[in-house]
């Protein structure tokens, strides 16, 4: 009885943690969604060479396909299962779509220092 008792305390307790995480994902997606539009808008292409274009074009197409595969998982996770196992594979995949959510964001990063880089060497 005690061990139930304990095991339910901690999947209410995955459950809150999981609720606070997609939050910070959804965040997270729109907030990279704004930061690529507002970045490529007025971008032109780096006048450097072939590899700086191909590194940026890689970076914003992981960072695209990170975005894809967060918001995937966050779409799955809309209501909340009944039973145990569905519950922790719930909080799984939005721990999972968290994950993603931080490599899009981490890619954008990349890509934006890539382009001060290269203007700090070009220009």
């Amino acid at each position: 009885m005690l061990l139930k008792n304990h095991l339910r305390r901690d999947l209410q307790w995955l459950k809150r943690q999981a609720r606070k995480d997609r939050r910070i994902t959804v965040a997270l997606l729109v907030g990279v969604v704004a930061a690529w539009t507002r970045q490529l808008s007025p971008w032109d292409a780096p006048d450097g060479s072939e590899v700086l274009l191909g590194l940026s074009l890689g970076l914003l197409a992981g960072s695209g396909i990170a975005w894809l595969a967060s918001a995937f998982l966050v779409t799955r996770t809309i209501r909340a299962r009944k039973e145990p196992v569905e519950q922790l594979r719930w909080v799984s995949r939005i721990r999972r779509s968290k994950e993603w959510a931080f490599w899009s964001v981490s890619a954008y990063v990349a890509w934006h220092l890539l382009q001060f880089v290269t203007a700090l060497v070009l220009g």
